[in-house]
């Protein structure tokens, strides 16, 4: 394994392996890695086999993050990541800076950004307006740097992943996007890198967003007819609501392809949601 932080000799090395037929499986992530991280790079060894190669980003992308979040205080240790990444079986850090992701030279500002305009509205969207611009953009510009023939997505940030597949699609993108199922801890939350802003009180609390989605399922599954959405998003938003720490931003039930909002509720609707505890804002998400 090694590390490569130029986007020119990143682009050298997988032009190499597009023409010795090597398969590239890309995870994209902005590090602090934990299991759920491995669990992607362990889909993507499966998708290029033991003779292709599997690249991942580690890369805290500035664009993506509103102007009163958390992008100076995100967690960075690139010396634990390379440790995970080596027992995981990456084959390549990619590790660029903002400088090369970003360029700015005298008399020029960075000024082109790739916007996806309908699934990117609502939910994350809504509450953070600037976001997935930043995320298509960056997507984008590691495509073209990695040329993965595969790239493997959480199915945590199930609106980001939607969105990257339109993208693809729509641009066309020669790879295939791969949405592998969030990775838990035993108490059901979905694995983070912002878990570890969470004081001992918040991460015991923490687990609403598991219960909030269980108890979604267990109405869906009682009810012999649809379900209103309104009313089970009151009741969902009291239970959240049981929990001192916790802040509700938004919970939606949606159509899952297309993300549009669903009001009535039945096997197969997906919900999202977002909850603050402090000042950590994590979100979940589930085919009910």
């Amino acid at each position: 394994m090694r590390t490569v932080k130029s986007i020119a000799a990143m682009q050298r090395l997988a032009l190499k392996w597009k023409r010795s037929g090597v398969k590239i499986g890309f995870v994209p992530t902005m590090g602090y890695l934990h299991a759920g991280h491995i669990s992607l790079v362990t889909e993507a060894r499966k998708r290029v086999g033991p003779k292709g190669k599997v690249v991942l980003s580690i890369y805290v992308n500035p664009t993506q993050f509103g102007p009163k979040e958390d992008f100076s205080k995100y967690p960075r240790d690139l010396q634990r990541d390379t440790t995970l990444c080596h027992a995981g079986g990456v084959d390549i850090i990619f590790a660029p800076t903002d400088t090369d992701m970003y360029p700015r030279p005298e008399g020029y500002a960075y000024s082109t950004y790739v916007l996806e305009e309908t699934l990117s509205q609502a939910m994350e969207g809504a509450s953070r307006p600037t976001h997935f611009r930043g995320v298509t953009t960056i997507v984008s510009k590691l495509f073209n740097i990695v040329l993965p023939d595969v790239a493997i997505f959480g199915a945590k940030d199930w609106q980001q992943a939607t969105i990257i597949q339109r993208m693809v699609r729509d641009l066309n993108f020669p790879l295939k996007i791969v949405v592998a199922q969030t990775h838990r801890e035993a108490d059901g939350l979905a694995m983070s890198s912002r878990n570890k802003y969470l004081n001992p009180e918040e991460r015991t609390q923490a687990t609403i967003l598991w219960r909030a989605i269980q108890t979604a399922k267990a109405e869906v599954k009682a009810s012999k007819a649809p379900l209103a959405a309104a009313r089970l998003k009151q009741k969902l938003a009291k239970l959240i609501a049981s929990q001192p720490a916790a802040r509700l931003d938004y919970i939606e039930f949606f159509v899952p392809d297309a993300l549009t909002t669903a009001t009535k509720i039945s096997r197969g609707t997906h919900m999202a949601l977002a909850v603050f505890f402090g000042n950590t804002r994590l979100i979940d998400n589930a085919r009910l």
